[in-house]
């Protein structure tokens, strides 16, 4: 008998983990997400009924969104409300109407992780903050609080009258009219998810690996066992009492009359979020940035080429284990029945290598779930966060305050102040105020770096004159001493040494590793004395491997998963430079004042209007001399949805860029022109569009790999890294050869030591656990290009990452 789930589509468009899904009210069949990429979006079906595609995009939040909640239609929002809570501590609600909230629900002072609707436009929210919040008409009408650690889950049982809560500190709380009146005890973890059943029963989730199923008294009447890690999220199927589990074993279960009826394999291993939709599909959203939609109608299902490829993809991915290989079974031992749907077995091939099979009941055959490799370094390993006290942080550090006394436990996060943090672990541990600038320091010290989303620190220095000037793309535009030689100090110059936003923070930190900073252990804790070399911003990146132990090694540089932007920029300096010009070009050329002063506000990211749409398409029409800062304006802007879709959409931008990439053409609008064509890849629709003409981009740009110019290389090294990124992973044998010819290409013209190492990145990314690309890379001969690089001091990571690129290719 078939497995009755089978996969229907996976859902592409998150750049990082999504951390909850849930069905839409509108349009039907609709799902929401929100990601660790600070956005959510509505996802709609399309025509053939099959898949899905972006339908609505929402931003707004500092920081990632991790919760989200639908609120049904009234008369004022005739369709309905989605609330999506955040890390920055707030609640933003939003329309079908409009990308930007229509208002903000601001209270909580932790994470808002969790949250759910209630009767008459009623919202309940969990937070890290230990309390609960139950929100009315854009107020806070009250506040749960008897938690002692997070609150991670909320519910609402209508029919009952009661809210629940469930905390880290293992305990269910049962409130009715804002009173605490049962405190349910029974997990061994934190409760991390709770689902309402019929009747007067609900479910409850947990880090203990369990599904507890509880009557409103606090009866607890069925414990599920199955899962072997944390268990995050819980939703009931149309019945109202079956239901559906995921966690951090890599799985989504089925449970069907108290029995794991079914067992959902994915190929990443933490699925944070699942929703069950009104007709009957899952939705799962998981730690890979992935959507993936399973449904038991046979109408429905992926084609079977696409079923293939995914159970291959699940076949080849890699989970981490604590084995002895000597002593498990050969593959004698899978003609053995399983004992139950989704029982696991570890076997070693006929190579000797471990892979792992779990049974599949529906079917009755054991069926291959990855290859096994070394330790798992734990949930924080894979995650790159550290739970403590029920909250997951960046780090959390051990500090010897006092000899002969035990170590104290530093939280941070790095979107948090670090003095602001130093002054909570003061008050927390009832220490000295004369520790606070020691503490701060300490942290600041040990987390150089460690933030692709910092803007680089670092001002430019003029290679004629060691001046620092204004350069598009950077956040200095300071001039100091030394004076352009051909105009003079601190004017504006294009194509400058702009950081891009895996950029790290000030201090010489490295952007891609942090180097000089602290480096983690790799159970997600620190005992910091500072110092350490370059650390790893790529937690959970990257694995090792079993093909292949030169193809697998561990390192700190690749492959990288996340593509890469240039943010930073001047914008009164531009809008200056927009102002000159535009008073310089021919009649025909100029654009009305008001409208040039309307750009400032999209530098700023407010909403573009048609009218700032069509000037900045205007001023790209300017001459090649005066066309730079429109560039400039474009590269910023091009990372929003609103103008990805303007220019990658209805225009053809790339067409306009490529333009740019001649020898003869000026340095400023060739780095310019290559670092919008790399923000592109911020949004999907600009990610698909250089996917699709990926060919034309990586040749045209090649044709400028023998520039004199180090912004150039820059541009083009971290174009290749883009397109690297987007295939790791992938089946498109010919599209990581390409690749890795033209980074090949540019190595060849000796490029600038940083330029070299987003090549090294790149190609390090495509070759990973790929042995017919690093065959291609040895016939290529790059093994004998890394030469000097193998020998650079300074910065200590380039030759670094070249010897990790040399053991690759031995």
């Amino acid at each position: 008998m078939a497995a009755p789930y089978q996969l229907r589509c996976q859902i592409f468009g998150h750049s990082k983990d999504v951390r909850a899904v849930t069905p839409a009210i509108i349009p039907e069949n609709a799902v929401v997400s929100g990601s660790r990429d600070a956005t959510a979006r509505v996802w709609v079906e399309e025509e053939d009924g099959k898949g899905y595609r972006e339908g609505h995009f929402m931003s707004g939040h500092k920081n990632f969104v991790s919760s989200v909640c639908c609120m049904p239609p009234d008369d004022k929002y005739p369709h309905g409300l989605i609330f999506t809570g955040s890390n920055d501590n707030t609640i933003l609600a939003f329309t079908l109407d409009s990308p930007q909230h229509i208002f903000q629900l601001a209270g909580h002072s932790g994470t808002v992780c969790s949250m759910a609707a209630g009767k008459f436009g009623t919202l309940l929210s969990g937070s890290w903050d230990k309390t609960a919040k139950v929100w009315l008409h854009q107020k806070c009408v009250m506040t749960l609080e008897g938690h002692q650690s997070a609150v991670w889950a909320v519910a609402i049982m209508p029919e009952q009258g009661v809210m629940l809560t469930g905390s880290a500190d293992k305990t269910i709380k049962v409130w009715k009219a804002g009173k605490c009146e049962n405190t349910i005890t029974g997990h061994d973890d934190c409760v991390r998810g709770l689902a309402v059943t019929q009747g007067c029963e609900f479910l409850s989730c947990s880090n203990d690996a369990t599904v507890r199923r509880w009557l409103v008294t606090g009866e607890c009447i069925a414990v599920y066992y199955g899962h072997e890690n944390f268990v995050y999220s819980l939703a009931v199927l149309q019945n109202g009492q079956d239901f559906v589990s995921s966690g951090e074993d890599r799985t989504v279960r089925v449970w069907k009359d108290g029995e794991c009826r079914q067992t959902i394999n994915h190929p990443c291993l933490s699925i944070w979020s699942l929703c069950v939709m009104a007709n009957g599909d899952i939705v799962s959203g998981a730690s890979d940035g992935i959507l993936r939609v399973f449904t038991c109608d046979p109408a429905r299902f992926a084609s079977t080429e696409e079923l293939k490829t995914y159970d291959e993809q699940i076949a080849q991915s890699q989970v981490p284990q604590d084995i002895r290989p000597e002593e498990l079974p050969g593959l004698e031992a899978l003609t053995k029945p399983g004992a139950k749907e989704g029982q696991t077995k570890m076997v070693r091939n006929a190579e000797g290598k471990v892979e792992l099979y779990g049974w599949e009941s529906g079917i009755q055959q054991w069926k291959k779930v990855g290859d096994v490799v070394g330790s798992s370094g734990g949930t924080t390993a894979s995650s790159g966060k550290t739970l403590y006290e029920g909250k997951e942080y960046d780090y959390v550090f051990s500090v010897d305050i006092e000899e002969g006394k035990p170590p104290l436990k530093l939280p941070y996060n790095l979107t948090e102040d670090p003095w602001f943090a130093a002054q909570m672990f003061i008050e927390k541990n009832n220490l000295s105020q004369a520790f606070l600038d020691q503490v701060a320091n300490f942290i600041t010290e040990n987390t150089k770096g460690a933030t692709l989303t910092q803007g680089s620190g670092a001002s430019y220095a003029d290679p004629f004159t060691g001046g620092n000037r204004y350069v598009p793309g950077s956040s200095s535009s300071t001039s100091t001493e030394g004076a352009d030689p051909f105009t003079g100090g601190g004017r504006y110059i294009p194509g400058g040494s702009s950081a891009p936003s895996a950029g790290g923070g000030g201090g010489g930190a490295d952007p891609f590793t942090g180097g000089g900073r602290y480096v983690p252990s790799y159970n997600g804790e620190q005992t910091g004395t500072g110092g350490g070399g370059g650390g790893d911003v790529f937690v959970g990146a990257y694995t090792t491997g079993t093909v292949n132990p030169n193809l697998s090694k561990r390192n700190e540089f690749f492959p990288k998963e996340t593509t890469l932007t240039f943010d930073a920029a001047n914008p009164a300096q531009i809008m200056g430079k927009l102002r000159e010009f535009n008073g310089t070009v021919e009649a025909g050329l100029k654009v009305d004042d008001k409208l040039i002063e309307g750009l400032e506000g999209l530098l700023h990211r407010d909403l573009p209007s048609e009218d700032n749409l069509n000037t900045l398409r205007a001023l790209l029409l300017w001459p090649n001399n005066c066309v730079f800062p429109a560039l400039d304006v474009l590269r910023i802007t091009i990372k929003t949805q609103e103008v990805n879709v303007a220019f990658c959409v209805k225009d053809d931008i790339l067409a306009a860029m490529m333009k740019f990439w001649t020898p003869e053409n000026s340095v400023p609008n060739q780095v310019l022109s290559l670092k919008v064509v790399c923000n592109m890849f911020a949004q999907p629709q600009g990610f698909k569009l250089c996917m699709d003409n990926r060919e034309k981009i990586v040749n045209s740009a090649i044709v400028i790999k023998d520039s004199k110019n180090k912004n150039v290389h820059i541009g083009l090294g971290t174009l290749i890294l883009n397109f690297s990124v987007a295939l790791f992973g992938s089946l498109d044998l010919e599209g990581k050869k390409k690749t890795l010819q033209a980074a090949s290409e540019c190595l060849k013209s000796k490029p600038d030591p940083e330029a070299a190492f987003r090549l090294f990145i790149a190609m390090g990314t495509l070759i990973h656990k790929d042995e017919n690309i690093q065959k291609l890379a040895k016939s290529l001969g790059i093994a004998n290009m890394l030469g000097d690089y193998l020998r650079v001091s300074e910065p200590a990571k380039i030759s670094s990452c070249a010897n990790f690129m040399q053991d690759l290719l031995r």
